[in-house]
């Protein structure tokens, strides 16, 4: 559902790291040799946005995390800050009984998203969408030697919601549906297959359905299965149609020579 992300990164120096990171970096033991302490650290917020296609971006969510002097800290969709390493611990104990701490970060993420999102608008992040492309292409079963697999390929669309159905003489099949994950192709589109496992009969309509929101409606794909006789049958008839090119094709240059060559004839007698 998110049509474009985004993210900030802000550095601060900090003159000297806290009391309590230089008590949990020491830990238990004899006291290491003096060292100078490092004369500044960086304070860096990541923001995530994730942005929906709602009107007036009523869809955006935020998330922060914060990362410096060996700390990593993330903040949960509840708001509250968890930490990723030991020298982070201390910190969101603070963090999470401030509540205008709380309310600055939230904040900070979601006047950051807010603007992108109506700058995006202005552009073709917001709001695109690319119809996708459909193909159904039969396949032998490897699991079964009696059965086929039907191929639907649905690629380059976006965004990425997309809803495809099998459907069988018009009626919907669930059974031997078989799905890929849904893959980006680098270039903002997605594409995914859909296989569909049958056992087909001479007559039989097989259709995939696709439904995305860059179509006025579902786009179908239909495929109609053939006996193998009938198969056998039709590449017998286009095998003798070929061979039956093959060896008319000469003499038919021949004839064209021949003819040529008396109104040559003719033409030379005037």
């Amino acid at each position: 559902l998110s049509a474009c992300r985004g993210g900030v990164s802000r550095a601060v120096v900090v003159p000297a790291p806290p009391a309590e990171l230089r008590a949990a970096g020491q830990g238990a033991g004899p006291e290491p040799s003096p060292s100078p302490p490092p004369r500044a650290f960086l304070y860096q917020i990541k923001i995530e946005c994730y942005f929906t296609n709602a009107p007036g971006g009523s869809g955006i969510c935020t998330g922060t995390s914060t990362t410096g002097g060996g700390r990593a800290l993330r903040q949960r969709p509840g708001g509250v800050y968890v930490a990723d390493t030991e020298l982070g611990r201390p910190a969101p104990r603070g963090w999470n009984k401030d509540p205008a701490i709380l309310a600055q970060m939230r904040g900070e993420a979601d006047r950051f998203c807010r603007h992108n999102y109506e700058a995006a608008q202005t552009g073709e992040e917001v709001g695109r969408t690319v119809q996708p492309k459909v193909k159904v292409s039969p396949m032998k079963s490897e699991s079964q030697p009696h059965s086929h697999l039907l191929v639907c390929s649905v690629t380059g669309f976006y965004p990425s919601g997309i809803e495809i159905k099998w459907l069988k003489n018009g009626q919907e099949q669930t059974a031997g549906v078989v799905s890929t994950e849904l893959l980006q192709n680098g270039d903002w589109t997605f594409q995914i297959l859909v296989m569909l496992e049958m056992s087909p009969r001479r007559g039989d309509v097989y259709t995939c359905q696709v439904e995305h929101i860059s179509l006025r409606g579902p786009l179908t794909v239909h495929w109609e299965a053939q006996s193998d006789s009938a198969r056998s049958k039709m590449l017998t008839g286009v095998g003798g149609f070929v061979l039956g090119l093959i060896f008319l094709a000469p003499g038919l240059l021949i004839y064209l020579k021949n003819k040529k060559g008396e109104r040559l004839r003719v033409g030379a007698r005037h």
